[in-house]
């Protein structure tokens, strides 16, 4: 009898044990024929999507600090509010006073220039379109001592010319001519620039009209070079097409009124109605030309404000952009020496200290087997990206030297095991030059996986021994 149930026991245990090894193959198997994971719904999209923006709210931001320490440059800026960013991902290399408020003047007919850009690319409106100019934008009818480009009575005048208007010669009546032609009014049209402050979040940035002349209008430069960074972003033609236009002349005989021919004016006792004289104007910014990559922004001058200047330059693939406010100045020379001086300054220092460099990572997400769970493969994701990474001048003779140590690394665990929590770290990617490391990117769980059954433990125990045994 004793003898019968040994024989019974072992039976038993060598049917749990043969069922056990075929559970196993049946999940090896499985787990052979699983290589990628199953897609994300909705929902969980939404979900890593908010706890990514939760947990890493600064890597998110158009401007950030630069992913390690560098020293405290020792520049001599002379404006008494300054910022200097990266244009490619947005960090920041230079701040002086950034946050300080500060009548933006003329800087605000950027926020123009993106309201009307924003317009044609929808194609509401179109560079090469005549516009009507009402008595609000003729040049006569502008404050004593406006920038102008000269519009007038019965003129003829295209779109793509009010924004050459506006950005080289900082014209006035042009920012009227562009607010009355998008809006109707020039309170509407400010109503649509302060929307666009809102919608990036620039809660220190607000307009009460559009041509920078009020000393009402209000901005940061870090603000100020957060806006130009994404108009520069969405509108990179711009540059080309208008802000690194040397000169302007306007009115030509193209855009006079029918039977008005061009003639000599004296404009000693005031702007008349009809101008009729080409007027040639030089671009306000003073460093294009002059300084190395130099292809924008715009500057900007009441007395309330000082002497300002959004300045951007490209070398190579490398794009930098300035925002200097509250320059010095008793009067125009001095306060463009200032703009000069300080951008020059700037910028100089930036392109010898730092060089953008691509960051080509494999395409995610990364697959990583994940035993004792409710799925078989996990997606890890980066927890944040930027297709750039500016990269200090830190080794090497020269930078291009610099540029060739950059090293990227991707480190995956072996296997992920048993629950696994949604936007949790599970591996890393590291960009370093040398032993010099610049950023450490968190490779994310993509979704939350349960843990599996008692019998899935034992199976997969023995899975990743073999799993591992065969890497």
């Amino acid at each position: 009898m004793k003898s019968k149930k040994i024989r019974v026991s072992l039976a038993a245990a060598a049917l749990i044990v043969f069922s056990f090894v075929v559970y196993t193959g049946v999940r090896a198997a499985a787990f052979k024929k699983t290589q990628n994971a199953s897609p994300l719904s909705a929902e969980e999209s939404f979900e890593l999507t908010q706890f990514l923006l939760s947990k890493y709210p600064s890597e998110y931001q158009i401007l950030k600090k630069l992913p390690y320490n560098i020293s405290e440059p020792s520049l001599d800026v002379w404006a008494k509010s300054a910022i200097l960013v990266d244009v490619s991902n947005g960090s920041i290399l230079y701040q002086k006073n950034a946050d300080e408020i500060i009548p933006p003047a003329s800087m605000t007919k950027l926020f123009a220039m993106y309201v009307v850009e924003e317009e044609i690319a929808s194609g509401r409106f179109s560079y090469d379109q005549q516009i009507p100019l009402p008595p609000e934008s003729w040049a006569c009818n502008m404050p004593p001592h406006s920038s102008l480009m000269f519009l007038g009575k019965g003129q003829r005048v295209t779109m793509e010319e009010l924004l050459l208007g506006l950005s080289i010669c900082s014209g006035n009546d042009a920012a009227y001519a562009l607010a009355y032609t998008v809006c109707g009014t020039m309170e509407a049209f400010v109503e649509r620039m302060n929307l666009v402050a809102e919608s990036l979040g620039l809660v220190h940035t607000h307009f009460v009209e559009s041509s920078g002349y009020s000393e009402l209008n209000q901005t940061t430069a870090r603000e100020m070079a957060e806006f130009a960074t994404i108009y520069l972003r969405r509108h990179p033609n711009s540059l080309r097409r208008f802000h690194s236009v040397l000169s302007f002349t306007y009115p030509q005989s193209k855009n006079l009124a029918p039977g008005d021919k061009p003639a000599s004016q004296d404009f000693s006792q005031g702007l008349p109605e009809k101008i009729t004289m080409p007027i040639t104007q030089e671009n306000t910014n003073p460093l294009l030309g002059k300084l190395e990559g130099c292809d924008g922004l715009k500057t900007g001058y009441i007395d309330e404000s000082g002497y300002n200047l959004s300045l951007t330059a490209v070398r190579g693939e490398t794009r930098f952009l300035s925002v200097t406010m509250g320059g010095p100045g008793t009067n125009a020379r001095e306060g463009q020496a200032g703009r000069v001086h300080d951008g020059t300054e700037l910028m100089e220092w930036a392109f010898a200290h730092f060089a953008d460099s691509s960051l080509e990572v494999k395409v995610h997400p990364y697959l990583v087997r994940s035993f004792n769970s409710s799925q078989k493969m996990l997606s890890l994701v980066p927890a944040y990206t930027s297709r750039t990474i500016t990269v200090p001048y830190v080794t090497g003779s020269t930078m291009a030297e610099n540029l060739d140590s950059l090293r990227i690394e991707v480190h995956l665990p072996d296997y992920c095991w048993g629950k696994v929590e949604q936007g949790q770290p599970y591996g890393k990617i590291t960009i370093s030059i040398n032993d010099y490391l610049l950023q450490e990117i968190p490779l994310v769980a993509d979704r939350s996986l349960k843990k599996s059954s008692v019998l899935c433990t034992a199976s997969d125990f023995i899975l990743s021994r073999i799993f591992m045994l065969n890497k």
